[in-house]
């Protein structure tokens, strides 16, 4: 099963994607790529094994790039402009799917734009499946950016993350409110190196709930 590329209307012009669709699909899974200023792409590994690891969960994928980003048009903001690429993509997969259930699935950078885009959809009626933030952002997530209130969150987050410090996710999940699961990969970087398939391990059964 190969993914199709495609092209989508964003807000600020084309935005680069990769599509795949199942037969008898259990739902929707929309993956969000890291740091667009420091490299991150829809083709980065750990993004190519949440898109797989959903596949194999029975969802249909689409990953993108952000604008700046490939051949998505462009400038990078780092900041609601993503987001609003993420919104455009999301609604894309909607029109197309009106009855699935959507996951959204973040890392890094992109675990920002997946809790701040499941907060907008959230605010518009969306009832999401599940949000997925792996190695996160958090201090990106200010009162401008709400998380979605209504879905399961999981956190997963390396223990010897040399981007993101570990002890801000930690206490970010301590001082957030509403229920949710932190996992924590021991002897495991940013980037997942060597412990892609430990990632996998975590994320499949949850998105197959």
């Amino acid at each position: 099963m190969r993914e199709t590329p495609v092209l989508i209307d964003g807000p600020v012009g084309q935005i680069e994607a990769l599509y795949l669709d199942l037969e008898d699909a259990r739902g929707l899974a929309l993956v969000c790529h890291p740091n667009p200023v420091q490299g991150g792409t829809m083709l980065n590994k750990v993004v190519s094994t949440l898109q797989r690891t959903a596949r194999d969960a029975g969802l249909i994928t689409l990953r993108f790039n952000y604008r700046g980003v490939g051949a998505s048009a462009g400038a990078s903001d780092m900041a609601s402009g993503e987001v609003d690429d993420a919104q455009a993509v999301a609604q894309w997969l909607r029109n197309k799917h009106p009855d699935l259930p959507i996951t959204l699935l973040g890392f890094s950078f992109g675990g920002f734009v997946a809790a701040s885009l499941g907060g907008r959809l959230e605010a518009k009626g969306e009832n999401l499946k599940a949000l997925f933030m792996i190695a996160p952002a958090v201090m990106r997530l200010t009162p401008e950016h709400p998380l979605p209130q209504n879905c399961p969150l999981t956190l997963i987050q390396p223990e010897t993350d040399e981007v993101i410090e570990p002890q801000v996710v930690y206490d970010w999940s301590d001082a957030y409110e509403r229920p949710h699961e932190l996992l924590k990969v021991a002897e495991c970087g940013h980037f997942f190196h060597g412990k892609l398939t430990e990632l996998k391990d975590l994320v499949l059964p949850r998105l197959c709930n």
